[in-house]
């Protein structure tokens, strides 16, 4: 049964582009797999030194886009479980700038950043596939606001698909000049 969208008073309001960009995508648990052929098939024939590539100073890289992808993939998986499961004790946010200055992503193999996002998405995957619809209404405490399971499901789609959009409109061009 497919997973119907949260409501506005599930998620902070920092997160509605997310949601609306899993929403429009239709059966989120269906597009949590897909999203892994998709990031594949954009970015699995860079060269490392191609993935190394910024828009511009002070822009992170396309192996820092992965890794940040991947880190995001570990908080909001970790934060539906402790939700998913009536955990009421709130969690903080993190930094995304520290987490993808300290991830030393632009030394790593763009195939196994690419390959730990693969692994992370399709444990998630069965996860949300499982997931009673009780569970995933629950609501708890992320980063001072509100949030549902249902909401990180969305979240979990919605924060690729804006990636995505980043690097087929800004960066994969600008790449091509080079």
């Amino acid at each position: 049964m497919p997973i119907s969208p949260p409501t506005p008073q599930e998620y902070a309001p920092f997160y509605a582009d997310y949601i609306q960009r899993a929403a429009a995508r239709g059966d989120v648990a269906a597009v949590l797999t897909i999203q892994i052929d998709e990031l594949r098939s954009t970015l699995g024939n860079l060269s490392d030194k191609q993935a190394r590539f910024r828009t511009g100073p002070g822009e992170w890289s396309i192996k820092e886009i992965i890794s940040h992808l991947i880190d995001a993939e570990r908080v909001f998986s970790y934060r539906l479980l402790r939700i998913s499961r009536k955990d009421k004790t709130p969690l903080s946010g993190f930094e995304q700038e520290d987490f993808v200055r300290e991830s030393g992503a632009d030394e790593l193999a763009v195939g196994d950043l690419l390959s730990e996002f693969e692994y992370l998405r399709r444990a998630n995957a069965i996860a949300i596939k499982n997931i009673s619809e009780e569970s995933a209404a629950q609501v708890g405490t992320a980063s001072g606001s509100a949030v549902s399971a249902r909401a990180l499901i969305f979240m979990l789609v919605g924060h690729v698909d804006h990636h995505m959009a980043s690097l087929r409109e800004k960066y994969l061009p600008a790449l091509s000049q080079k």
